[in-house]
């Protein structure tokens, strides 16, 4: 097998060695909505005449880009993945999803749109580099619906192209050639379908929910005149419209770079699933798919689609679980290309344990081997000291503290922030107050990120209280 060698991200202006990109495919767009209307509505009124409805809706509606046969077949190798039932369509199997965000600037494009801008305005496109990578996994069978965030730096092997960043992927070769990257570098895991929306699509969606409350962890400022990008958003809790959900994603300018804006896509993500999936969002879909229909592309049927958002309505919160490539930053970036090296032991456990895709050596939790970080929302020195006090008395010799949390937090998160909800769990047991929680929002050097609360304090008073000393 020949060596593989290493390549650069494609340069501005700089073309690119790669097959002659195919027009779009126009589907009906008026003809399809105004099926789903019919669809939504029929199917709330009358079980049999929604599930005879949904049986005739197998059209791809967005699809906005064709696949020949072999690119097709990479998404086709698990068969069908829904089916209709008396009520909605439902799930036959564990499905996984690929999510690409893009963003197209016109200096992306070998031939700009407008060269008289005097800037670089965002394209409705989806062929430049993935923005934001995602694969989600929606399972039936344990009702959960898990969500790996993929840096878009993740150093990987590309076919064709070698050695690069995974983001460069879909700029080579569409859907098809990021859904096979993606796979070799997660243990070979199936992907049944994709979905690639461009920031403009992100944007519009958030503002067909209603916006977004998030807490913005602190005062974001960035100014761009080359892209039009202006990032103006004070620390606190806030509700987003669109365009400041799109500033609250796209700011980048901290410690963690692009790490830290896939820590914010993960709170991002949580909040609207916390306040926009619930049964009326499913009777909103065709108004939602109506607004950003030009910005979304998919290979997913219409009765799959809703068969993927019924899931989530009624998947519990405290089932979502989102996960991050475990890996490493390569270096500073100041003198080279900088990459998100990637950490193949864990991968292989994370995708055994949350992808059932190989097994894991997973043995059970040694309390002395976890890196357990504290990050405190409570402003209380003397609360941190005694957690960590009564943390080291249970085993764990690993305690370290990290940069405070900027929300106040009424209950405690014990984040798994490697993926390790057994070692949360078992923190968890052993405090006796908290919630676990499988995400990638703690300390990136930490298997576990206490994100400590309000309920500390009130257990240590009332510990006090009962106990008095005299």
């Amino acid at each position: 097998m020949p060596a593989r060698k290493t390549y650069e991200q494609p340069r501005s202006g700089q073309k690119k060695t790669q097959p002659v990109r195919k027009k779009p495919v126009k589907g009906k767009q008026g003809h399809w909505l105004w099926l789903w209307m019919g669809f939504t509505g029929v199917a709330m009124l009358s079980a049999t005449a929604g599930a005879m409805l949904a049986v005739s809706l197998s059209s791809m509606p967005l699809l906005q880009s064709q696949l020949s046969p072999d690119e097709a077949a990479i998404f086709g190798k698990g068969g069908s993945i829904a089916r209709s039932s008396l009520r909605l369509p439902e799930l036959t199997r564990p499905v996984n999803i690929l999510v690409l965000g893009t963003k197209v600037l016109t200096s992306d494009l070998d031939q700009p749109q407008d060269e008289n801008l005097g800037y670089h305005a965002l394209v409705n496109s989806f062929d430049g580099l993935s923005d934001t990578m995602l694969l989600l996994r929606f399972d039936p069978e344990n009702q959960k619906l898990r969500v790996l965030s993929i840096p878009r730096d993740t150093q990987t092997y590309v076919e064709g192209y070698g050695v690069t960043k995974i983001n460069a992927a879909n700029s080579y070769g569409g859907p098809a050639l990021t859904a096979k990257a993606t796979s070799d570098l997660l243990e070979g895991v199936g992907i049944d379908r994709y979905i690639r929306v461009n920031v403009q699509g992100v944007e519009k969606l958030v503002d067909a929910l209603g916006g977004v409350t998030v807490y913005v962890p602190k005062d974001m400022k960035y100014k761009d005149d080359s892209q039009h990008l202006y990032i103006d958003l004070k620390e606190g809790k806030q509700h987003l419209n669109g365009d400041q959900a799109m500033q609250f994603l796209r700011f980048r300018y901290d410690k963690y770079g692009d790490v830290g804006r896939v820590q914010r896509q993960q709170v991002l993500m949580r909040a609207l699933m916390e306040q926009a999936l619930n049964p009326t969002t499913l009777a909103r879909l065709p108004k939602i798919l109506s607004v950003i229909q030009s910005h979304i592309d998919t290979n997913l049927s219409v009765e799959e689609l809703v068969a993927l958002v019924g899931f989530g309505v009624q998947t519990k919160r405290s089932d979502v679980q989102m996960l991050m490539v475990p890996g490493r930053f390569s270096g500073t970036g100041q003198h080279e290309v900088s990459y998100w090296l990637p950490n193949t032991r864990q991968i292989r456990q994370m995708m055994a344990q949350y992808f059932d895709q190989g097994y894991t050596d997973a043995s059970d939790v040694d309390p002395s081997s976890l890196r357990v970080a504290i990050q405190d929302s409570t402003g209380e020195p003397d609360a941190v000291q005694s957690l960590i006090s009564t943390l080291q008395e249970a085993g764990y010799r690993n305690v370290f503290v990290d940069e405070s949390w900027r929300e106040p937090l009424r209950v405690t998160r014990i984040v798994a922030q490697q993926g390790d909800d057994n070692g949360a769990a078992s923190i968890r047991a052993e405090l006796g107050f908290g919630e676990v929680r499988v995400e990638s929002t703690g300390a990136l050097n930490s298997d576990v990120t206490i994100q400590l609360g309000e309920d500390w304090l009130r257990k240590q008073a009332f510990s006090d209280n009962r106990f008095p000393s005299f």
